[in-house]
């Protein structure tokens, strides 16, 4: 990731109002909240990789979670830090890079994933699940993807069911998976994979794994 990913993010997060980005909504994702409130997802040391304006971390904060959350924009770290004022919540944020994450081996009982993978160049996807595997704890560590669907149309960064068992499934096994649509803020249906997975105790090589969606 170069200096000018940077720039862009803080671009667009001093150019344009929230209710102008169509994944800042305002409040936390249904389908973290879903996970969380049935208890799939449980409080402990939790890591937002992509955490925008905060909303998503400030809820597992008030929930019970010890938060650290991560961003490339200097911009979007600095509204997420005043709404975590505001409601009263303690996050550690970090400006960087969610390729190479600065944190030790075993760190984070959950990982949040909301709409950051589907960022990741293809050159860099492979370093990016070892990241993810490697601050997880092993056989409990549980990470939810949320990412584009290739319902969307045709797109490096559109994602079909079998690509995705493909990419993850020899770090991780797949816990649930729920493919939906959602109206953004611009007013654009949509499509997403949501999937919770959890890391393996050793990655798994024994040839294809059967498509479990």
């Amino acid at each position: 990731m170069s200096n000018s990913d940077y720039r862009d993010w803080d671009r667009v997060y001093r150019e344009y109002p929230l209710e102008e980005l169509p994944w800042e909504l305002g409040k936390p994702r249904r389908n973290l909240v879903d996970l969380v409130e049935s208890s799939q997802i449980k409080p402990g040391e939790a890591l937002d990789i992509c955490c925008g304006a905060g909303t998503n971390p400030i809820y597992l904060a008030q929930k019970g979670f010890a938060v650290t959350a991560l961003d490339i924009s200097r911009k979007a770290i600095e509204i997420a830090k005043q709404k975590t004022s505001r409601a009263r919540v303690e996050i550690q944020f970090v400006l960087g890079n969610f390729v190479t994450l600065p944190f030790k081996d075993a760190e984070f009982n959950f990982v949040l994933d909301m709409g950051c993978f589907h960022h990741v160049t293809i050159d860099d996807r492979k370093p990016f699940i070892e990241g993810i595997c490697r601050v997880l704890k092993p056989a409990e560590g549980k990470y939810l993807l949320i990412c584009f669907s290739d319902k969307n149309g045709l797109g490096w960064n559109h994602f079909s069911k079998e690509q995705l068992v493909d990419y993850f499934s020899r770090q991780f096994v797949f816990l649930s998976v729920e493919h939906f649509g959602s109206v953004e803020a611009d007013g654009f249906r949509r499509y997403f994979y949501s999937i919770l997975m959890q890391r393996r105790n050793k990655p798994y090589f024994e040839g294809h794994l059967r498509n479990i969606f």
